[in-house]
């Protein structure tokens, strides 16, 4: 199975928009050649200087990670654009030349028809989070480690799970295979809605009580509460899938040091959780650009280590 994200319900978006963060220094050559700045210009071997990044609505990981590469082109010179969509229409904007770059590819199988429908005319420029899957999760002091445990052991949870709104792809997979897998039919399985879910794990954790949830990765809840997800060994979950980043398919010829780096970024789950839980879960930053900023005052070495892992 695999993440039904364009069915469950995600953190409403905010709409307002500042001026870029100030961000660590970056060496970047970002100086677009006389004869050509943005998508349609011609290279003579340095960046161009405009960069296009198509943005999915609704999808957490990949509006905090576009976020996040905002900032640090802009800081670098870039004249960066942003524009907001549906998966499907970033995609087919990014085949088309309306965007240079997507963020928020899940592969191999989520968004598989799309990259078989424009490989062509789309370019993989690497893996940046390995390990995007369904869960079920429990708090860290808990002692269930595994599905098969929790069956044996749901009066230590209230003989509850905890799970979001009727219409997910996760509820679906929970009803038709986690649950009759592992003989959790005499757990109260509570369908609800996903800020329902967060409520009761954030009450359940406050209180040091027993509680498992339906969740997924990646998601802010890792590093917001006490929480871990339990051995799946039956893979009803489904497999872990990786996330692209995907540029235009001229992109390598358009920006050969942006390519670089790039191909290097990698965001660890401490990483990715901290970012997204400082975007959608605080009231301290007015913004995404605000949530960024302060993200990487709390890391301050992560551009030093992206040029020195790229090379640039």
């Amino acid at each position: 199975m695999t993440p039904a994200r364009t069915s469950r319900t995600r953190t409403a978006r905010r709409t307002a928009a500042v001026a870029a963060a100030a961000v660590l220094g970056l060496g970047l050559s970002a100086c677009a050649s006389e004869s050509g700045s943005g998508s349609g210009g011609a290279s003579t071997g340095e960046d161009e200087s405009s960069v296009s990044i198509g943005i999915p609505s609704g999808w957490d990981e990949g509006i905090a990670v576009s976020h996040l590469w905002k900032a640090i082109l802009e800081q670098e010179g870039y004249d960066v654009e942003t524009q907001t969509g549906e998966i499907g229409v970033v995609f087919t904007g990014l085949a088309g030349g309306d965007f240079d770059l997507l963020f928020d590819a899940w592969l191999p199988i989520t968004h598989e028809e799309y990259v078989a429908k424009y490989g062509d005319d789309i370019t993989d420029l690497g893996t940046w989070y390995d390990d995007a899957k369904l869960t079920i999760a429990v708090n860290e002091d808990s002692p269930a480690q595994s599905l098969e445990d929790l069956a044996s052991m749901a009066d230590e949870y209230g003989n509850k799970l905890v799970g979001i709104e009727a219409g997910a792809g996760l509820t679906k997979v929970t009803q038709d295979a986690v649950i009759p897998t592992y003989g959790l039919e005499g757990m109260d399985y509570t369908i609800s809605s996903t800020p329902a879910m967060l409520a009761e794990l954030k009450g359940a954790t406050e209180a040091g009580e027993n509680i498992a949830v339906t969740l997924w990765r990646p998601h802010w809840a890792y590093d917001e509460f006490p929480v871990r997800d339990l051995e799946d060994p039956e893979g009803t979950l489904g497999d872990a899938e990786s996330i692209h980043t995907y540029g235009a398919g001229d992109f390598e010829e358009r920006y050969p040091t942006l390519t670089k780096l790039v191909g290097a970024f990698t965001l660890d789950d401490e990483q990715l959780f901290s970012l997204e839980n400082m975007m959608f879960n605080s009231d301290e930053h007015a913004d995404e650009d605000a949530a960024v900023q302060a993200w990487l005052e709390e890391n301050p070495t992560f551009v030093d280590d992206l040029k020195e892992a790229a090379g640039v």
